[in-house]
């Protein structure tokens, strides 16, 4: 039962989607909606999301019109050769986004799509991310996002791949000391996970009541990584 005056009760995911390539090397779109079918979230954090270039067409109304999920997309990389990044898939309706610069130097650019969501007629705020391959890029990409939470005007949730595998690096426990722990099981790579790269955080924290990986067989095929979900309680 929903609670009174909140956006809860809530299932988000996470999910590095691997330009919808599974382990089989086959472009699949539709594979990726039926995995995301499969989990039924209300909330979906999507990474390595192609948008329409000249190498593979838009994923998102592809996945829409599978899933009935409204997409917001937030690319990181923007030319006419790639167009590809993060995305949000919601059943509730968007009320605001703002696109977060991650670059870092010279590597691949990087960013963070933060959403206003109103569930149950709630503000909930949603940022995907993809992070970095690097520590040092991590570290200062990092920063930046907690830069942001400076506001407890509405509830929060930080999803996506951080490409954070060092548990006691600096960038995961300057997150724990802002989100508080979290449990973060293992998705990668997605047929015998080894590292628990993509995460889930929420504050305040005690709503979050469990965290799984999401390992069906479609699943284990469809992309490198495994889906992340997570039930936030009423």
């Amino acid at each position: 039962m929903m609670a009174p005056g909140s956006p809860w009760p809530l299932t988000v995911a996470t999910y590095n989607i691997h330009s919808a390539v599974g382990f089989d090397g086959r472009f699949a779109p539709e594979r990726i909606a039926a995995v995301l079918n499969e989990i039924g979230a209300d909330v979906v954090a999507l990474q390595e999301v192609p948008l329409g270039d000249r190498r593979r067409p838009n994923v998102l109304p592809i996945l829409e019109e599978a899933t009935g999920y409204t997409a917001v997309a937030g690319p990181t990389i923007d030319q006419p050769w790639r167009h590809y990044g993060n995305a949000v898939l919601t059943r509730f309706p968007v009320s605001a986004v703002r696109h977060l610069d991650l670059c870092v130097g010279l590597n691949e650019p990087r960013g963070a799509l933060d959403a206003d969501i109103s569930c149950h007629g709630e503000p909930l705020r949603i940022v995907a991310t993809h992070l970095g391959l690097r520590p040092g890029e991590r570290r200062d990409q990092v920063k930046k996002l907690l830069e942001t939470f400076d506001t407890d005007a509405m509830p929060v949730l930080l999803l996506g791949d951080l490409n954070e595998w060092f548990v006691w690096g600096r960038p995961l426990r300057w997150l724990t000391t802002r989100f508080e722990k979290t449990p973060s099981p293992r998705t990668f790579p997605s047929l015998k996970p080894v590292f628990a790269l993509d995460r889930i955080w929420i504050h305040p924290r005690q709503r979050l009541v469990k965290v799984w990986v999401h390992h069906s067989a479609l699943a284990r095929t469809a992309s490198d990584h495994l889906p992340l979900v997570a039930h936030i309680a009423g």
